[in-house]
């Protein structure tokens, strides 16, 4: 029986990787453990409780003011520690997080094969996002396997001289775990989202990234600011990150309107159902551009550049950057033109069909000698 941990710190890590541990759960031949570090607490504490996952250890690393160091030799240390006492056969981590790369650097110093779960993402520009960018860069240095989300993410890793057998492309782990939360008589345990009228253009906004704090944060605000002032029937819900910089930021632009909707950040199936329910979806996230489409939300994204360039080439996404005036528009251009907002909210999903989980779980058992080679994903998915 072969041993496998999986090993997560943060909110989107969870969301993407508990689908995927409960799935090797239900398979007879692993022996299947779960290491969290913390990394992020009380956000990754209600996705574990969402979908009823008990880790195995828990390094509960979470210190308030925590600098990117302090949190990357913590995860070395720790993990490394318990991989020395388990002895996987694999260890399993995720995406482009501190997490990710410290937790594949101790397997790798312990000469234990780690597989990265999607693998192959870039944006090629070093600083943005970051420190994700290179953090999903050196993971793919040290991993011996890479489930690639998409056709795109495995001709990244090809470039970069991995061997096309050590990569399989199996869609992402998120669309499984949207499609197993996704529940349309859902009641909102929020009671600003159980009052508001879904009837109504809402737009859903997600604003938290380190490289957007300071002026391009002003500019967004402002731009919501101006879209509330133009058009009367939108409403905002705005699930404000607990970062006092983006606080503070969201606070001196001053969005006075009843019609903005301030709420602390949701549970995961409060915030899946607003996202089906809504109208748009504004961010600066990186899962949410592979979530929405599911529902066929269109997806503005306020940043200057994106790793997932297939959302924009399908069309699901629109690169807004930060400016003002340009956030403006492409709220606007949606909210004015009905032709263009429909050309979004039709575009076929690239991100996965909900059977990524099945997928790479086929594909650890051949890579460890099990069974046969999984067919790829090949894309396209949602409601």
């Amino acid at each position: 029986m072969a041993k496998v941990m999986v090993v997560f710190g943060t909110r989107p890590e969870a969301i993407k990787m508990c689908p995927l541990y409960l799935e090797l759960r239900r398979r007879s031949g692993f022996e299947v453990s779960c290491l969290v570090t913390g990394q992020h607490r009380e956000m990754l504490d209600g996705v574990l409780g969402h979908f009823g996952v008990v880790p195995d250890f828990d390094l509960d690393l979470m210190r308030h003011g925590q600098t990117l160091t302090d949190v990357t030799t913590g995860v070395l240390r720790g993990v490394g520690e318990v991989l020395e006492g388990v002895g996987p056969d694999v260890l399993l981590v995720h995406g482009d997080t501190t997490t990710g790369f410290a937790a594949g650097l101790a397997g790798f110093y312990r000469q234990v094969p780690v597989g990265h779960v999607e693998a192959g993402m870039r944006s090629l520009e070093r600083y943005s996002p970051f420190p994700e960018e290179v953090n999903r860069r050196l993971i793919s240095v040290v991993a011996s396997v890479h489930f690639a989300a998409t056709e795109t993410n495995r001709r990244n890793l090809l470039a970069e001289g991995v061997a096309d057998d050590d990569i399989l492309v199996c869609g992402n782990t998120v669309i499984d775990a949207v499609r197993v939360s996704h529940d349309p008589g859902h009641v909102f345990a929020d009671p600003v989202l159980r009052g508001l009228d879904f009837g109504r253009r809402v737009v859903l906004m997600t604003v938290h990234r380190r490289e957007n704090i300071g002026p391009p944060m002003h500019g967004i605000f402002s731009a919501v600011r101006d879209v509330l002032d133009a058009y009367p029937d939108v409403e905002v819900v705005f699930p404000i990150h607990r970062n006092q910089a983006v606080r503070d930021a969201f606070a001196a632009v001053g969005v006075d309107s009843e019609r903005m909707h301030l709420v602390e950040p949701l549970e995961y199936g409060d915030f899946i159902q607003a996202m089906s329910r809504c109208w748009v979806v504004l961010t600066d996230s990186g899962g949410i551009q592979e979530e929405a489409p599911f529902f066929g939300r269109p997806v503005v994204v306020v940043r200057d550049v994106t790793e997932r360039t297939e959302a924009v080439e399908a069309g699901t996404v629109v690169l807004a950057g930060t400016a003002r005036d340009r956030v403006y528009g492409e709220l606007a251009r949606l909210l004015d033109d009905p032709g263009h907002y429909a050309s979004m909210a039709r575009a076929l999903n690239p991100y996965g069909d909900g059977h990524a989980c099945e997928r790479i779980v086929a594909g650890l058992e051949f890579f460890l000698g099990l069974g046969a080679r999984p067919e790829p994903f090949r894309g396209g998915g949602g409601l």
